[in-house]
């Protein structure tokens, strides 16, 4: 299963890009940072870390439930994945960007995984639907100019749909622990 605490990379399955942010802000809507889709699986700027909603509710280690509200940091900026209801500059869709310092957002960062399970395993192909605005992560094909030339416009969609499975790629996925009181010291 994916767990609490771990960073990884998510591959929209049905562009072959990856989630990604990076410090350039959107040029229009909210002027937040820009979350977009790339090619490239090497990237640094596409790895997330999985939290709770609070820290005490998402345990490091502990297996995601399907249903779970979960927010996602993008490691680098320390920013939340989040939307709002500013139009998608491209698409005209609903904005997703990163916001937030160092961790720590607002009520507009929290996602539900949906996943046919009890848990979301890695192998799953799974949807992040918005809690706030029930809007669902998606990726049309839209790509962006300068300066960032090449990347695809990641947005909010009301419907569930083909461009909106998302599945767990590279990265440190953090092991259940067998006793969550015992833990060895490094």
């Amino acid at each position: 299963a994916v767990t609490c605490g771990s960073v990884l990379k998510l591959l929209n399955t049905r562009h072959s890009v990856r989630l990604h942010s990076h410090e350039v802000k959107y040029g229009s809507g909210s002027g937040q940072q820009s979350v977009t889709g790339v090619e490239a699986s090497d990237d640094a700027n596409s790895y997330w870390r999985i939290r709770g909603k609070s820290d005490s509710s998402c345990q490091r280690g502990t297996p995601v439930k399907c249903g779970q509200a979960i927010r996602l940091t993008h490691v680098n900026t320390g920013k939340n994945l989040h939307t709002h209801h500013f139009p998608s500059p491209l698409s005209n869709n609903q904005e997703v960007s990163a916001f937030g310092d160092d961790g720590e957002g607002d009520d507009l960062d929290f996602w539900i995984v949906q996943c046919s399970g009890s848990y979301w395993e890695r192998e799953d192909a799974v949807r992040f639907k918005h809690v706030g605005t029930e809007v669902f992560l998606s990726i049309t094909g839209e790509q962006y100019g300068h300066p960032i030339r090449g990347q695809r416009e990641v947005h909010g969609m009301p419907a569930a749909n083909h461009h909106n499975y998302w599945k767990a790629m590279e990265g440190v996925f953090i092991k259940p622990s067998l006793d969550p009181a015992k833990h060895d010291e490094l």
